[in-house]
């Protein structure tokens, strides 16, 4: 049996396990699935019920995204994306503790706080993740990615997050003040790489 990737297409973290995938050349059978009716293959591999899994053709599974990522990269690394290793873990690991949780009060406000009607969200919670956005306009202040002039490991762990922040509210994202991370994200999103893994895929198994 070869590698066997569950996926959900907008999920962040199926995203950025998807690029390091695709950039890698790995090779695997992509099975799209529905959040809201997990198919008991993927719980079976991975009983949590979260996505990425990647289940690979010797038997291991991977169902953390950043692990799939580095599994991945280390088969082949063609951007040498890893350059960096140790600082970018250091790196996601901070973004993701200020921002996510912040993020998803923001974004899903109604789950967190039963006096919100579903679809409201929560600018309290829109500032705090805005704050975690500063360290990384600073960076892209001075240069055109997070680690130095090429895309690496911390922008594509990174971007899909921002890209989930920015479409909450997209006419009050494109009056803030942060331009070095418009640019950069808005360079992500139409990049070559992005546009291939966002590609649809019909839902497995099959009706």
């Amino acid at each position: 049996m070869g590698n066997i990737l569950y996926s959900f297409r907008r999920c962040p973290y199926a995203m950025r396990g998807r690029m390091a995938l695709h950039i890698s050349g790995a090779q695997y059978e992509h099975r799209e699935v529905l959040l809201r009716d997990k198919p008991a293959a993927m719980l079976e591999a991975s009983p949590k019920g979260t996505v990425p899994v990647f289940v690979t053709n010797d038997g291991p599974v991977i169902d953390e995204s950043l692990d799939l990522m580095l599994w991945a990269l280390s088969q082949n690394d063609p951007e040498n994306w890893l350059r960096n290793k140790s600082q970018d873990i250091e790196f996601i690991g901070k973004f993701e503790s200020g921002f996510k949780d912040n993020l998803d009060r923001y974004k899903y406000a109604s789950r967190y706080d039963e006096s919100k009607e579903r679809g409201e969200v929560d600018q309290s919670y829109r500032a705090k993740a805005m704050s975690a956005l500063e360290p990384l306009e600073d960076r892209l202040s001075q240069t055109p990615f997070l680690n130095g002039q090429n895309r690496s490991l911390a922008d594509i762990a990174t971007f899909p997050f921002i890209r989930q922040f920015a479409a909450v509210e997209p006419d009050w994202w494109a009056q803030q003040p942060h331009e070095h991370i418009r640019q950069w994200l808005a360079g992500h999103l139409e990049s070559k790489l992005f546009k291939t893994i966002m590609v649809k895929h019909p839902l497995w198994p099959a009706a």
